[in-house]
């Protein structure tokens, strides 16, 4: 079975890049510097024209998972964004206070996104319990679960997302990400058994324009997928698969 490479891109330039490197997926966010926010109608309508499934992510604003009614509303317009686009599917998550599901907010929001895929996103790491936070998403029908174990990075998470991965028992894939790159990934699969990965393929880039820096335009450095990147993840995943 091939193992499938998720992309997060931000940008028309990076989701170019991602798909003529070999992703096999894409996560269409704005703004990777602060964990991936909604990305533009403008993007996803170009984001559409891709030959490979793109799940956009659902998350109105930076900080916590955790969202009132007027975030929900604009999380309730997005997806009807997705949908009017024609994009795969879309990436969902929230917390309550206490660091557990936000079930009641995610079923509605995965009912509003009846029809489209989805991917339960990195609240899930940020849930007291793991164990039971997979039986919700089991639970939500959710496709997957983007998570680093529970753990800064993936690669610091095997123990936890092999033991996901068991407990799932091909109810809801496993998808790790956070920290996955060329060099770890071929462990981390091989560790956890993982069939799909998540990672942003990224590599840095220094600004074009000292006066846009100077302005606070631009910053200084950013990241963005780089072709080679992808092909080198690919090149590792296949040596696995």
């Amino acid at each position: 079975m091939t193992i499938l490479l998720e992309v997060c891109v931000d940008s028309a330039e990076s989701l170019a890049a991602a798909i003529e490197g070999g992703a096999g997926r894409i996560e269409l966010c704005s703004a990777l510097e602060l964990g991936g926010l909604t990305p533009l109608p403008s993007l996803m309508r170009i984001a559409a024209r891709a030959p490979i499934p793109v799940y956009a992510m659902i998350r109105p604003h930076a900080g916590p998972f955790i969202f009132d009614g007027v975030d929900a509303e604009a999380m309730m317009l997005d997806i009807e964004a997705v949908r009017a686009a024609g994009l795969a599917g879309v990436v969902i998550g929230a917390n309550r206070p206490d660091g557990t599901l936000d079930m009641a907010l995610i079923h509605r929001l995965k009912a509003h996104a009846a029809g489209l895929g989805s991917t339960l996103h990195r609240a899930f790491d940020l849930v007291p319990d793991a164990d039971q936070a997979l039986e919700q998403a089991i639970e939500l029908g959710c496709e997957r679960i983007l998570t680093s174990g529970c753990a800064l990075k993936a690669a610091d998470g095997l123990d936890t997302l092999k033991r996901l991965s068991a407990k799932a028992a091909g109810r809801i894939s496993i998808m790790p990400g956070s920290g996955v790159r060329p060099a770890n990934v071929g462990e981390i699969l091989r560790a956890t058994g993982a069939r799909e990965v998540h990672g942003s393929c990224s590599a840095p880039v220094g600004s074009r324009d000292r006066r846009a820096v100077a302005f606070g335009f631009e910053g200084k450095n950013t990241n963005k997928t780089d072709i080679e990147v992808v092909r080198e993840m690919r090149r590792a995943i296949e040596a696995v698969g």
